[in-house]
């Protein structure tokens, strides 16, 4: 599904191994300018460790669109076990129970 499907728009664009890759010691040796780069572009920054990816930095705005995302995902796997149980209500039920509540 594409973003415009979804609602959703992309927070975070997509990795560049060749920029978004960083030895821990470059990040600490150049904090300022990565937080920078990851504010500008929306991409996150890989920071290994020895070698081996230890941590991922990632653009505050874009942590928490994709910490939404989530919560939708999870909501509608609920929703589909709900009514793969038979535990669905019909929009008419629901609607009636909706305004049952906003009218007492």
């Amino acid at each position: 599904m594409s973003a415009m499907q979804t609602g959703f728009s992309s927070a975070m664009s997509r990795l560049r191994p060749t920029k978004d890759i960083r030895p821990l010691a470059d990040f600490r040796a150049n904090l300022a300018a990565v937080l920078q780069q990851v504010q500008r572009t929306k991409r996150p920054v890989i920071l290994t460790q020895h070698g081996r990816s230890a941590a991922v930095l990632v653009d505050a705005g874009a942590y928490e669109a994709m910490q939404d995302r989530l919560e939708l995902l999870e909501d509608v796997r609920l929703a589909e076990g709900q009514v793969a149980r038979g535990e669905a209500v019909s929009q008419a039920k629901a609607k009636a129970a909706v305004l049952a509540r906003l009218t007492s």
